[in-house]
């Protein structure tokens, strides 16, 4: 009889944990196909292929085993964060060379999972967003609120060859973020009411974004119950969003956006559950989390108001991942008994 004491448990496999945070994604994927169509299955498909023949081809170089770090699922995990960040029309070339530069520079860099310094999908989704920046705010418009008759098959062709559609196909198809459209509108010194009247405008955030986010937020309430994540993280993130967007909507109403759009619209919901959640380039202590995720909200409120990109997520998460090693120095309980 094996004797074992009843307070030692098995923790779960990489595994498994990656396996549970992709089960995680499917309702926001399910919705975003809803509402903008099948460019985003094609998206997580391609990322999918290109982070499996990448990182194959350099554990190969480094001349270490390729299934076991293969099948860990954690590089499907950055492929998908990627897939769901860029936008689902921009051609085939910008996920592959972005999953590309999310396991070269994001990952295997620092020596593979485990010693990234940085979100690894964020990596790459800001080389593309810098290098890029017409492609990667183009973005598809709902489908319900397209203008004349375009499927599934107009979106493979706007990925892969958008020389085949004419001009007023494209045209129809793609439109600003909600985020880009009230930042463009508001140098017009348009009054942010008259803004919003704007058909890409839902309830409370853009339209059809409220839906996708709902249904993120459904998988990480699943990781929470499941105990992938901690609470601090994204309750840190998500209720200093809100509250620094309600202080600047109450000062200037006509100017600022209500903080329930800034958590509906744009990337906030994926952010605060499967991104700034990254056990390796995150702090590691509870309150290091909470000072952490504070910080990544203010500084994406404050690039989404005031900086150059309608979104800011992917550049206040790789701030604060810099400032980790800090963060944990100072958060550290001190040891019982130690000066």
């Amino acid at each position: 009889m094996e004797n074992r004491s009843p307070y030692v448990v098995n923790a779960p496999s990489i595994s498994i944990i990656m396996l549970k945070v992709l089960l995680a994604l499917i309702p926001g994927i399910a919705l975003y196909v809803y509402v903008f169509g099948l460019g985003v299955i094609i998206n997580i498909l391609l990322a999918s292929v290109t982070v499996i023949l990448t990182e194959s081809a350099i554990l190969a170089i480094r001349k270490l085993p390729i299934k076991p770090f293969i099948l860990d699922g954690s590089g499907l995990v950055t492929a998908w964060l990627l897939a769901l960040s860029i936008p689902s029309i921009a051609p085939w070339w910008i996920i592959v060379l972005g999953t590309m530069l999310c396991i070269i520079f994001g990952k295997h860099l620092y020596g593979g999972l485990g010693y990234n310094l940085f979100n690894p999908a964020m990596v790459g989704y800001a080389i593309l967003l810098i290098s890029f920046p017409s492609i990667m705010t183009h973005w598809q418009i709902p489908s319900n609120l397209m203008i004349g008759h375009t499927d599934w098959l107009d979106q493979i062709k706007v990925i892969f060859n958008s020389n085949l559609l004419s001009k007023e196909t494209l045209d129809a198809m793609s439109s600003a973020t909600p985020l880009d459209y009230i930042k463009t509108q508001l140098t017009l010194n348009q009054p942010l009411a008259t803004i919003q009247q704007d058909k890409i405008f839902g309830f409370v955030g853009g339209r059809g974004l409220e839906l996708i986010n709902l249904g993120y937020l459904a998988g990480g309430l699943y990781m929470l119950k499941e105990k992938i994540i901690s609470w601090h993280l994204p309750v840190a993130f998500l209720s200093t969003l809100f509250v620094s967007a309600l202080v600047f909507n109450v000062i200037s109403p006509d100017t600022f956006a209500s903080p329930l759009f800034h958590i509906m619209s744009g990337g906030s919901i994926l952010c605060a559950f499967f991104i700034i959640t990254d056990p390796v380039s995150a702090p590691t202590t509870p309150k290091g989390k909470i000072y952490f995720g504070m910080g990544i909200a203010l500084l994406v409120l404050i690039i989404r108001l005031f900086g150059g990109y309608p979104e800011g997520i992917a550049f206040a998460v790789l701030f604060l991942n810099i400032c980790v090693p800090l963060i944990d120095s100072l958060t550290q309980p001190r040891i019982f008994g130690h000066k």
